[in-house]
Parts: C-alpha cells; structure tokens; sequence
C-alpha cells in the first residue's frame, strides 16, 4: 500500500475547528435546531469556498481534495464531540448535540465519531498529501471507501427506526452529502489506475498452478471466511428473533447489546448478512479459482468496512452509554473478544494477502497457456 505524506496545510486548516467549536458554543442562537442546522451550512460552505481559494492547483488536479479538505475539519469536529461526551473535554459541541444530532451522544455515536476523528481524518490527510505531490491514493481511498459507507449504512437507518427517531432535528438533511460524495468518490478512486506489479507472466502462471492445498495462507484464510460467513449468518438469524436455543442463549448471554432499542447493532448485524456474507462467499470462491482480480480491490474496500463496524460495535457493547442491561456480561468477555477481534481481523489479513502476493488473482496475458494445462 503507498504511503503518503501528510497534507500540512490540510491539517492546519482543519484544526480550525477548535476555537470555532467553542466560539459557536457560546452563540445563544444557537439554542434552536433549525439555527444549528444553518450555521452549520454555512461553516461548510465557508470552509469550500476557503480550500478553493488556497488550493485551486490540487483541485482542479482531482476535485477530491476539496472533499478530503472538508471532510477532515469535520473529522475534528467529531473528535470533539467523542471526547466531549465521554467527559474528557467541554465548552466546544453542546449545542450540536443537543439541538443538531443528539443521537450521536449513544455510544454507537461516540465510537463512530472517534473513528472518524482518528482513523479517517489520517486517512483525509494521507490522501490530501497524495493529491498534492501527484501520487497515486488509490489503496487508501478504497479503504476509506469502505469505512465511510458502511459507517452511513448503519448510522443512518439506525437513527431513523431506533428510538431517537423521534429526534430526528434539521441537521440530519446536512447528512444528504455523505450519501452522495461516496458515490461519486468511489467511482473516481475506482477510476485510478492501479499501482504497478511485478510479477511476471511466468510468475503468475505458476503462482496460479497451485492448488489451494499447497498455498498454506490462501487455505487458512480459506477456513476464516466460511467460519466468518456462518458467524455472519449466526448473528442475522439471532437480530431476527430466530426461535432457537443457540440465539436465545447467544443474545442473553454473550451479546445482549443486539437488543438495544437504539438498533444500530440490529442494523449492523442485518448489514453484514446481505452484503459482508456474500463477499466472504465470492472471496472464498476467488481463493481456489485463479484470476479473480476484482478481489484485491474489494478486499481493501471491505476490510474498511468490517474495521469500523466492528470498532463501532464491540466499543458500543462496552460503553457505560449503554444501559448495563445491554453490555456484556464480564464472564463473556473473553468469548465475545475473541469472536469479534478476530471478525475483525480477518479481512485485514485477506487484504493484506491480496496487496503483497497479488500473482493468483491476475489475469493472464492474451495468447498465455492456461495454468492448467501442461506445458511442453
């Protein structure tokens, strides 16, 4: 994966977000939902047209510097609100929490924002520096890719058909643009060509004469995604109420934290079994059959995905926001840590794989005998 420098400018600029955090804080105008909702537009409207001023070179380059640029000053402001509702800070974010989206004080909430704050604003900077001196991004932006949309595929629902749905405030429409940037985004980083391999002709067709049982990685990764792929289901089956014992048991005692009436982890779990199982299907058929070579791509995509929800979640099950009722239970520490460490984990590893042994999954050159056949 290449890493980038870090964006300077970017990072300064970003960092702005303190002193007008705390100066808006002290706004009383800024009592009312519909007032937070357009001084925030305006911030961030402001805050383009300040990146476009001091920028214009990098954005006519690729115009998603301006969306990194954007996306990192509100990175910070997340970082902010975490850190404020845990109780590590005060006087910045108030107002927005309890008149613009009072439903990121949950601890789903707080474990978003404090990705968002850490993990994607580094991510913000590398790609922004990338931008700047002309280098490729592309393995960063897949994974960033992945953690942004899943991140708004559980969060959003979840505020709507959870209990703070009631709470929804004018704010939330300011959430429109990161249904829509991902999309372009994930189309234009998907557009970058690829960094170049080194592997040879020769070498991938001998990489790909081996059968699975001779590729000792490709075969333990092979056992964690149909393991995964069951746990996946497991999980979908237990947030659906399903009647057996095994879910009864799995939901009271190992993960209450699925019942919480907030339904970001019923979400979540319904979010990994119709699209994270059918990848670990497909990504196990790609580990026995050469030449798949989608799934480098959308193994970066989904270990970003899987590394946030599973952040989002196994924080969320511990959080003292969550009622006791709903955490889990200290003699299940161990299991549910494991489990889920290792869920997590997975999908790294695979991506890691495809990144520093990509041979198995290209494809051959036109004209190249096949790697099954035997050769003279």
């Amino acid at each position: 994966m290449d890493i980038s420098p870090l964006a300077g400018k970017i990072a300064a600029l970003s960092l702005g977000a303190l002193p007008v955090s705390y100066a808006l804080n002290h706004v009383s105008a800024l009592s009312h939902p519909l007032g937070v909702a357009l001084m925030s537009a305006l911030i961030l409207g402001q805050l383009f047209v300040a990146i476009y001023s001091l920028s214009r070179g990098e954005i006519y380059y690729d115009p998603l510097y301006a969306v990194f640029a954007v996306f990192a000053f509100t990175s910070v402001v997340d970082l902010l609100i975490a850190l404020q509702e845990d109780g590590y800070m005060v006087g910045f974010m108030e107002f927005y929490t309890k008149e613009g989206e009072p439903y990121l004080r949950t601890a789903h909430g707080v474990f978003i924002c404090y990705w968002d704050g850490i993990v994607h604003y580094l991510l913000y900077l590398a790609m922004a520096g990338a931008i700047h001196r002309r280098r490729r991004y592309r393995n960063l932006g897949l994974y960033w890719l992945g953690s942004f949309v899943m991140s708004i595929l559980v969060f959003l629902p979840g505020n709507i058909l959870g209990k703070y749905s009631s709470e929804i405030r004018p704010a939330f429409f300011l959430t429109i643009p990161y249904v829509l940037v991902p999309c372009w985004a994930g189309v234009r980083v998907f557009n970058q060509s690829r960094a170049p391999t080194c592997c040879t002709p020769n070498v991938v067709q001998e990489e790909q004469r081996k059968g699975l049982l001779q590729r000792p990685a490709d075969l333990a990764l092979f056992i964690y995604l149909i393991l995964a792929g069951f746990f996946t289901l497991f999980r979908g089956l237990v947030v659906l109420d399903c009647p057996t014992d095994a879910c009864f048991v799995y939901i009271y005692q190992y993960e209450p934290y699925l019942r919480d009436p907030v339904a970001y982890p019923k979400v979540q779990m319904l979010v990994y079994m119709f699209y994270a199982l059918p990848f670990y299907g497909l990504a196990a058929y790609a580990l026995i059959f050469p030449g798949c070579s989608w799934l480098p791509d959308w193994a970066l995509v989904f270990a970003g995905a899987i590394g946030q929800a599973q952040f989002s979640h196994m924080g969320a099950s511990m959080h003292l926001r969550t009622p006791f009722t709903y955490r889990v239970p200290e003699d299940a520490w161990a299991c549910f840590f494991v489990c889920n460490l290792l869920y997590a984990l997975g999908p790294h590893l695979l991506a890691f794989r495809c990144l520093l042994w990509p041979a198995f999954f290209q494809r051959l050159p036109p004209g190249s005998p096949a790697p099954y056949k035997k050769q003279n």
